[in-house]
């Protein structure tokens, strides 16, 4: 531990910030790298007097600041972790962002199981880091769930997360493409919830540098239309589903009517398309009838 003194810690701070970025990003390089909690910053701020004491010394926190700012390198990447609603998660960069847009997620599945004493078996195809799949396996203890990934790698990230997180073991994950690690639970499935690759291919070439240059284009690239893969998991999820079974699709913003016809030509019905925080019609939910 490097200590230093609380009004040379806060000049640094400021002229950091003054090179650019949002103080979110930073705030997580203090608190991840550093040793410093925003809750700890806070402190500081309201009393610059005596001294702090840092994981890291200031040159080198400064170095992975300048990477964020210089080549666009996401600040969560860099740190190894992202914070995603109540959970504190291991990235890679074999593994998307979770966005705070898909937090919504899990409270659109609050709002169509309001009884936490109800046995349901879900899965998550696509998993990524784990972060949906371990926010609903925390928040109903008696659920059942599974996880899947294409990549081992990924799959290794997201079982790193739920042993952390969680001392449960109701979430177990398999590795495979979509629906096929999970052929010996056919109409066994309550839910299934999946946010897969949406953006198409004219889209995904505009992304900004800091997505397209260091997350994993498998994770993002939805074919020509960016509906490749939205059409598969829709076209074989009534094998899988229980009768009244919901299925829930993260989609692209231009989607969702799209994904609403799908769902409507696969024997769906109570199909409605979700907004965002932000209006955009970001997510698609239809139950198999």
């Amino acid at each position: 531990m490097l200590c230093i003194s609380v009004k040379e810690f806060l000049f640094w701070k400021k002229k950091q910030l003054s090179k650019g970025g949002d103080k979110q990003s930073f705030a997580l390089l203090l608190d991840c790298i550093g040793g410093i909690s925003s809750v700890d910053l806070n402190l500081l701020n309201i009393n610059p007097e005596g001294n702090l004491y840092l994981k890291k010394n200031l040159n080198f926190l400064e170095s992975v600041w300048e990477e964020h700012l210089l080549n666009s390198h996401p600040i969560q990447y860099l740190c190894g972790i992202v914070f995603w609603r109540n959970l504190k998660l291991k990235v890679t960069n074999k593994v998307l962002i979770p966005r705070p847009e898909t937090e919504l997620i899990v409270d659109i599945v609050f709002k169509l199981f309001t009884k936490k004493s109800q046995k349901i078996f879900f899965a998550e195809l696509g998993t990524g880091s784990g972060a949906i799949s371990i926010a609903l396996a925390l928040e109903y203890p008696l659920w059942d769930g599974v996880a899947t990934d294409i990549d081992q790698d990924v799959l290794k990230v997201a079982t790193e997360n739920y042993i952390k997180a969680s001392r449960q073991s109701n979430l177990k994950f398999y590795c495979g493409n979509w629906w096929t690690p999970l052929e010996r639970f056919k109409g066994e499935l309550d839910l299934v919830i999946a946010n897969p690759p949406y953006i198409p291919k004219n889209t995904y070439e505009e992304l900004p540098k800091e997505v397209k240059n260091f997350e994993p284009k498998i994770a993002l690239l939805g074919g020509e239309d960016g509906l490749k893969h939205i059409r598969e998991i829709i076209q074989k999820a009534p094998l899988f589903l229980k009768k009244n079974g919901w299925l829930i699709l993260e989609n692209h913003f231009d989607q969702g009517e799209s994904v609403k016809q799908l769902l409507f030509e696969n024997k769906f019905t109570s199909i409605e398309i979700v907004n965002d925080l932000s209006g955009i019609g970001r997510f698609t939910i239809g139950r198999y009838k």
